[in-house]
C-alpha cells in the first residue's frame, strides 16, 4: 500500500533509491502526519525506518527487500542514509528515526485515542515500556513479546495476528529487530484489518528505561553507531565493523549506474539529427 499520491502537496516527495532500498523524502513533521493519514483512512499499513543495515542486509536478502516494496513509508532512519541521498542528488530532508518518531506518535495516539499494541522486546520490555505510555495518556491495548522463529511461517504467525486482531489497535509497535520486525510486517499486516504497524528496532528499550540512547550530537553528526559499539561491543562489533562499511561501497555504485544513465541519456541525445529551421531544405 502506497499513500504518496493521496497526500496533500506539501507532504508529497518522491523516494530516492539508496541500494536496493526506498526512503521517502519527508521531513519529520511530514512523516508524523503522513502515518496519521494512514491512521485516519483505516486501511492499515507498513512503516518501516531504514538504516545503514538495512541497506546491507537488502543485497543479500531477498525477502527483505521484498517486503520494502510493499512498505507504505520508508523514513530515513540516520545521518548516512540523508548524506546518501544528497550525494545521489535526491536529497531526503532530515532524518526520521524510528526512536525518535515513537514519542511524538505516542503523544499523538494519547491526543486522538488511538489503541496502541507494543509487540516484541525482551521479556518484560514491552510492559515497561506500556506502563511509560499509559502513564502519558496511551491506551495500551496489547502487549506481547513471543519468540517468533520464521516471520513467514502462518502457522507460526496465526496465535500472534488473532492476539493482535482482538486488541483491535489503531497503531502497532513491532520491536523485532532487522530482518524478522520488517519481515513479520510484510506477511502480518493485510492480516491485521486497520492496523498501521511500524517497525521501530530498539525502541522500546530506549522508552522502558533498559537502554540508554546516543547523546543526541552524535545522533546528528552520524555517530550513534560508535556508542552502540562502545556499550554492546560482543554483539555488535560484527555488524558495524565487518558488514555495515558494504553501505558505502553500494551507496558508490548507485552514484556510478547514475553516472552511466546519465552518460547514456547524453550520448543517445547527441546522436539526434539537428533539426531543421521551418522552411529550409
Amino acid at each position: 500500500m502506497r499513500i504518496e499520491s493521496d497526500l496533500p502537496q506539501s507532504q508529497r516527495a518522491e523516494r530516492v533509491r539508496i541500494g536496493a532500498l526506498p526512503v521517502d523524502r519527508l521531513t519529520f513533521s511530514h512523516a508524523l502526519e503522513a502515518i496519521d493519514e494512514l491512521v485516519r483512512r483505516g486501511a492499515g499499513g507498513a512503516v518501516f525506518t531504514p538504516n545503514v543495515d538495512h541497506v546491507v542486509l537488502a543485497e543479500e536478502n531477498p525477502a527483505f527487500r521484498a517486503s520494502y516494496e510493499t512498505a507504505s513509508l520508508c523514513l530515513a532512519d540516520g545521518m548516512p542514509v540523508v548524506w546518501a541521498s544528497r550525494w545521489l542528488g535526491r536529497p531526503v530532508p532530515e532524518k526520521v528515526s524510528g526512536s525518535d518518531l515513537v514519542g511524538p506518535l505516542m503523544e499523538r495516539a494519547a491526543a486522538k485515542k488511538w489503541r496502541v499494541y507494543l509487540l516484541g522486546g525482551a521479556p518484560g520490555i514491552a510492559e515497561k515500556a506500556a506502563a511509560v505510555f499509559r502513564g502519558r495518556g496511551v491506551q495500551v491495548t496489547g502487549v506481547d513479546a513471543p519468540a517468533i522463529h520464521d516471520p513467514s511461517s502462518a502457522q507460526e504467525r496465526a496465535p500472534i495476528v488473532d492476539r493482535i486482531r482482538g486488541a483491535a489497535p489503531h497503531v502497532v509497535l513491532v520491536a523485532l529487530g532487522a530482518p524478522k520486525q520488517e519481515l513479520f510486517i510484510h506477511y502480518a499486516h493485510a492480516e491485521i484489518d486497520g492496523a498501521v504497524m511500524l517497525g521501530i528496532g530498539a525502541s522500546l528499550d530506549f522508552v522502558a528505561g533498559n537502554a540508554r540512547r546516543a547523546p543526541r550530537w552524535m545522533s546528528e553528526h552520524g555517530l550513534e553507531w560508535c556508542y552502540r559499539l562502545f556499550r554492546e561491543p560482543r554483539r555488535l562489533w560484527r555488524r558495524y565493523l565487518v558488514r555495515d562499511p558494504k553501505f558505502f561501497r553500494i551507496v558508490w555504485r548507485c552514484r556510478r549506474e547514475q553516472r552511466r544513465a546519465r552518460d547514456l541519456l547524453t550520448g543517445r541525445r547527441a546522436d539526434l539529427p539537428a533539426l531543421q529551421a521551418p522552411g529550409r531544405e
